[in-house]
C-alpha cells in the first residue's frame, strides 16, 4: 500500500479521526520512533549519520540533543532527486510569473536546472566572500532570492533574512546584530506595475557590499555605489562555459546555523534567532504529516524571506519533492489570482489582510481556484467557497519554533478560526493565573507551556539570553521545564484551541501604550475588549 503523510496515519486504525488523535498523543510520548519515520520520509540524505534520535543524556540542552553526530548540508537535500518520494531530476520546482504578465505562460524550472543556477551562484560567492560569513537577503522572494537563498546554505555561508518592507534603519539595524558581510538587493520592487525603490534604502542603511539585481531586464536602472556590483558582473567572476556547474556541498554538524531570522522588534531590538539544518527538516515533516505535501504539488503563500513563511515554505516544498509557487507582483490584484490559477496550486496559504482585500474588490471574480486547499479566520467561509468548500488547514507558531505547534490536520473536522490538534510531537499545558497546569480534557483558558523535546526550536538567540527569554519563570510539569512561547488560548468543549491574544503584550488603550498581564485581561475577554490578532498562518 502506497501512503502519504495523513493517509499514512488514517491507515492504522478504522477511524481516522481517533487514529491521528491517539498517534499525536504517541509521538509526544516517543519523538525517536516518529522521526525515525519522518526522515525516511522526506528528502533528508545525510553525509554522516546521527548516533541516534534524540541523546537524552545530553543536560546541556533542555530535554537533549536531537540527531548527535549528523553531518548534512540541507541545501544539498533539497535538490537532490530522491526514488523514495518519486522527485526526479526532471521533476518541477519552482513555477512563477512576472507582475501583470496575465496572458504569458507560467515560468516553470526543474530540480535539475534549480540545481545548477544554484551551484553557478555559489561558485560566485566563493570569489567574494569567506566561509562562515553571514550574508543578507533584502529583496521580494523571486525565483532569483530563492537561488540565492539555497547558494549560501550549500556554499557554508548564512543566511540572514532581511524584510523587502523595511525602512533603512530597520535594515541597519539587523545588519548589525548578525554582523553580515554583504547583501543581495534589487534596484527596485515591481507592484502592479510600479517601481519602489530597494536599493536606495539598502545603501542608506550602511557601507556594506551589495550586489543588486535588475527587477526588470539585464542591467540595473540605478547608479551603483563604488563597492556595489551588478547580478551579472557577480556571475561573471565565475569562468563561465557551455554545461552544468557543479559545486561541492559544504557540509556542516546538524546543529550549525544556516539562516538568521528576527522576531518584529515591535517592542524593542529585534530578537536574532538562528535556525540550524534541524528546523528545515521541522518544516518538511509538518507539511508532510498535516497537509500531505508530496511530488506534483504546487504551494504558494505570498510571503517574503525576511519573515519566517519564507524559509517555512520553501523548505516544506523541495525537502517534499512539490514545486514552490511565486509571483512577482503584489498579490492584492486579479493577476495573482489568475496566477494561482494557472500554476495549479494545490496548497495554498495567506495572511488575513489579503482576504479582506479580495472580498472588498472582489477581483477573484470569475476565477477557478478549485485545486486549492485554503485557511483564514474571519473570511474562510467566503474563500473556502471559491474553492468548493475543500479544507481549511489552521496552523499557529513562531520564528523561534521553526514550525507550528497547533494546527488543523485533514483527517478531523475542522472549525473556522480554530486549531484541531497540537502538531506531532509537540505537547503542551495549558497554564492557570497561578501557573499551574489544567487537566488535558478540561475546557479553559490560559498561558500554553510547551514541552522542551522540540525538534528544530531555537536553543540560542544572538542578542538576548535564550534561557531568560524562554524558560526564566516557568513552572516545572512532570519533570520538563516547561518553554514560553507567549500565547493565551482557549481549549473549547470538543477540544478545539483558539488562541485569545498574547501574555504581556503592549496595548494601546484611549491613545496610550501599555504592557499589560493577560492575568487582568482574562476578565474583559468576554466583553470582547481584546483586540485579536488573527493567528492564521501568521507568524511574530
Amino acid at each position: 500500500m502506497e501512503i502519504h503523510g495523513p493517509k499514512f496515519l488514517g491507515a492504522m486504525y478504522k477511524d481516522p479521526f481517533t487514529s491521528f488523535s491517539l498517534f499525536q498523543k504517541f509521538t509526544v510520548e516517543h519523538p525517536e520512533a516518529y522521526w525515525e519515520i519522518v526522515l525516511k520520509e522526506i528528502s533528508v540524505k545525510f553525509h554522516e549519520a546521527p548516533k541516534c534520535i534524540l541523546d537524552r543524556t545530553d543536560k546541556s540542552k533542555h530535554g537533549g540533543t536531537w540527531l548527535p553526530g549528523s553531518v548534512l548540508n540541507v541545501a544539498e537535500c533539497c535538490l537532490l532527486p530522491s526514488s523514495r518520494l518519486r522527485k526526479e531530476d526532471d521533476s518541477v520546482a519552482v513555477v512563477w510569473r512576472e507582475d501583470r504578465c496575465d496572458d504569458s505562460s507560467v515560468n516553470r524550472m526543474t530540480y535539475k536546472e534549480l540545481r545548477e543556477r544554484v551551484m553557478l551562484v555559489a561558485n560566485a560567492l566563493d570569489t567574494m566572500f569567506s566561509k562562515g560569513d553571514a550574508i543578507a537577503i533584502d529583496m521580494p522572494m523571486t525565483v532569483h532570492a530563492v537561488i540565492i537563498y539555497l547558494a549560501i546554505i550549500l556554499a557554508g555561508y548564512v543566511v540572514v533574512s532581511i524584510a523587502d518592507s523595511f525602512a533603512a534603519r530597520e535594515i541597519a539595524t539587523r545588519l548589525r546584530v548578525s554582523k553580515a558581510k554583504g547583501i543581495f538587493t534589487q534596484d527596485f520592487i515591481l507592484r502592479g506595475g510600479r517601481k519602489f525603490p530597494l536599493y536606495s534604502k539598502v545603501a542608506e542603511a550602511g557601507p556594506l557590499k551589495a550586489v543588486v539585481l535588475p527587477v526588470i531586464g539585464d542591467d540595473v536602472g540605478i547608479q551603483l555605489r563604488q563597492q556595489d556590483v551588478s547580478w551579472k558582473d557577480f556571475l561573471s567572476c565565475v569562468d563561465y562555459h557551455p554545461g552544468p556547474k557543479y559545486y561541492p556541498p559544504v557540509y556542516r554538524p546538524v546543529d550549525s546555523v544556516i539562516n538568521i531570522l528576527f522576531s518584529s522588534g515591535t517592542t524593542g531590538e529585534p530578537k536574532a534567532i538562528p535556525w540550524t539544518q534541524l528546523s528545515p527538516i521541522r518544516c518538511a515533516a509538518e507539511a508532510w504529516g498535516h497537509i500531505d505535501m508530496k511530488v506534483g504539488d504546487v504551494y504558494c503563500w505570498p510571503t517574503n524571506l525576511g519573515w519566517v513563511m519564507g524559509p517555512i515554505i520553501l523548505f516544506s516544498s523541495f525537502l517534499s519533492g512539490a514545486a514552490l509557487a511565486l509571483y512577482h507582483g503584489s498579490p492584492l490584484e486579479r493577476s495573482f489570482g489568475k496566477f494561482v490559477q494557472d500554476s495549479g496550486v494545490s496548497v495554498f496559504g495567506y495572511g488575513p489582510s489579503l482576504v479582506k482585500a479580495w472580498k472588498n474588490t472582489n477581483c477573484l471574480q470569475g476565477l477557478d481556484w478549485t485545486k486549492k486547499e485554503t485557511s483564514n479566520v474571519d473570511d474562510d467561509l467566503w474563500l473556502a467557497s471559491k474553492a468548493y468548500y475543500k479544507p481549511i488547514i489552521e496552523c499557529c507558531g513562531g520564528t523561534e519554533l521553526a514550525s507550528s505547534y497547533i494546527q488543523g490536520s485533514m483527517l478531523q473536522p475542522q472549525a473556522f478560526g480554530a486549531f484541531s490538534t497540537a502538531t506531532m510531537t509537540t505537547g503542551f499545558v495549558i497554564l492557570d493565573e497561578l501557573g499551574v497546569p489544567y487537566p488535558d480534557d478540561q475546557p479553559c483558558v490560559g498561558e500554553v507551556g510547551l514541552f522542551p523535546l522540540y525538534l528544530g526550536a531555537t536553543d540560542r538567540l544572538l542578542n538576548a539570553d535564550h534561557e531568560e527569554v524562554y524558560f526564566s519563570g516557568m513552572p516545572i510539569y512532570k519533570g520538563m521545564h516547561l518553554r514560553r512561547h507567549g500565547d493565551i488560548i482557549k481549549r473549547t468543549v470538543g477540544g478545539y484551541i483558539i488562541v485569545q491574544g498574547r501574555a504581556d503584550d503592549t496595548m494601546n488603550l484611549g491613545g496610550i501604550k501599555m504592557k499589560v498581564s493577560w492575568r487582568l485581561l482574562q476578565s474583559v475577554y468576554h466583553q470582547q475588549v481584546v483586540v485579536q490578532k488573527c493567528w492564521l498562518y501568521v507568524w511574530y
